[in-house]
C-alpha cells in the first residue's frame, strides 16, 4: 500500500474542483482496506472515503486521509433460468456494470444507464433515473467498519433505501466503507418505458418491441441532449432533489401556476421537479464567471473550469432562496457539500 500526501482531487470529482487531500491511497481489496484501518499508525487517524466524485461538492481541502477504493470484480454467484445474482465490487464503474448487464441479457438496471459514478457509491445514495431505483434490484451490500475493521453485510432492509438516500447516508454516515454490493436481475424483464421521454424516444429510434438494449440505449440518448458530460464541463448531474409536497399545497400552487406539473408519490403526496421551479424561478442558463446554471437543464449547476465549490455553493443558496420566495417550496440539495 502507498500513501500520498498532498494530492489534488481534481480527476476525482465531477465538478473538477482542485481541492487536495492531505493523505491518499487507492484500495484494490478488502484485506488491503482492513490492514490499513487496523494500522495502528493510522488507526486515529481521521478518514475520507471517495469514489467516483459524481455526488459531491468539495468546498475545500480535505484534512483527512482520503480512501478510495478500487475494488473490481464481477461474478455469478446464483443463477437460474429467471435470474441471476452478481457480486459486483465497488470500484467498478457503474454505467460500464450495467452495460455488462445489458450485454449478458440481464434486466434491471436498463434504466438506470449513463449515470455517472462508481458501484460503490449507488447503494449509498439508492440512485435513481427513469422510473426506477437501485433499491428495486440490489439485495445486499458488503462494507467495512472504519473504527475496527470488522466485515458487515447489509440486507436490502437493513440499508434504509429512501429517496435518494439509505443508511450510510444517515445513521451509518462516515461510519463504513462500501466494498461490494449484489444484484438480483432479470432474464425475463418486465421493461419500464413509461417515464419521460422514454416511450417517444423509443418510438423515434423505430423500436416498436423493445429490449433491455433499446432502453437503455433510449435513456443514453435523453441523457446526452439534456445533460452536461461532466469530462467537458464540471457538473454533478442533479443538484437538488425534487421536492414532495402535500397534495393540498400541490393544488394551491396551481391556482396561481396552472402549468405546474406534478407526480403522485401517493394519496397524500405529490412530487414536483426542480428543474422546472428552478427555469421558472429565471435560473436556467445563468452565468456568473466560471459558474453556472446549465442551459439545457436547469437542475445541474456547472463549472465551466475555474470555479471554487464555495462560489456553487453559494449560487446554490441563491437559487433555493429565489425557489423558496417565488413558489413556497424549500429545495434540498442532491448533492453532499464537504
Amino acid at each position: 500500500m502507498q500513501i500520498q500526501s498532498n494530492v489534488s482531487l481534481r480527476h476525482l470529482n465531477t465538478f473538477g474542483l482542485d481541492a487536495h487531500a492531505r493523505y491518499f491511497i487507492n484500495i484494490h481489496s478488502v484485506e488491503e482496506l482492513t490492514t490499513l484501518l487496523n494500522d495502528p499508525e493510522w488507526k486515529d487517524f481521521p478518514k475520507f472515503i471517495l469514489g467516483g466524485g459524481s455526488n459531491i461538492l468539495l468546498t475545500k481541502d480535505i484534512e483527512a486521509l482520503v480512501i478510495h477504493p478500487e475494488i473490481r470484480g464481477i461474478e455469478i454467484v446464483e443463477e437460474n433460468e429467471d435470474s441471476v445474482v452478481l457480486k459486483v465490487g465497488a470500484g467498478e464503474v457503474w454505467h460500464d456494470f450495467v452495460m455488462h448487464c445489458v450485454d449478458n441479457g440481464y434486466g434491471g438496471v436498463e434504466n438506470l444507464s449513463l449515470i455517472p459514478g462508481s458501484v460503490g457509491a449507488a447503494p449509498m445514495q439508492n440512485i435513481g433515473a427513469y422510473g426506477v431505483e437501485i433499491k428495486s434490484v440490489i439485495q445486499s451490500v458488503e462494507a467495512v467498519r472504519i473504527g475496527d475493521g470488522e466485515k458487515r453485510v447489509f440486507t436490502n432492509a437493513e440499508c434504509e433505501f429512501g429517496y435518494r438516500e439509505s443508511i450510510f447516508k444517515k445513521s451509518l454516515k462516515s461510519r463504513y466503507v462500501i466494498t461490494g454490493a449484489t444484484f438480483r436481475l432479470s432474464k425475463k424483464p418486465l421493461l419500464n418505458a413509461a417515464y419521460g421521454d422514454v416511450q417517444k424516444t423509443l418510438q423515434e429510434m423505430g423500436a416498436d418491441v423493445p429490449t433491455i438494449r433499446d432502453i437503455s440505449g433510449a435513456i443514453m440518448k435523453i441523457r446526452r441532449s439534456k445533460l452536461p458530460d461532466p469530462a467537458e464541463i464540471g457538473n454533478a448531474g442533479s443538484f437538488f432533489k425534487n421536492p414532495e409536497i402535500s397534495v393540498t399545497q400541490f393544488d394551491q400552487l396551481k391556482e396561481t401556476f396552472p402549468e405546474v406539473p406534478g407526480y403522485p408519490v401517493d394519496a397524500q403526496t405529490v412530487k414536483v421537479p426542480a428543474g422546472w421551479l428552478i427555469e421558472k424561478a429565471g435560473w436556467k442558463g445563468f452565468r456568473e464567471g466560471e459558474i453556472g446554471v446549465h442551459a439545457r437543464q436547469a437542475l445541474v449547476l456547472v463549472n465551466y473550469g475555474g470555479g471554487t465549490g464555495i462560489q456553487i455553493k453559494t449560487l446554490s443558496e441563491k437559487i433555493q432562496e429565489s425557489v423558496a420566495d417565488k413558489f413556497g417550496i424549500r429545495l434540498n440539495a442532491e448533492v453532499n457539500f464537504i
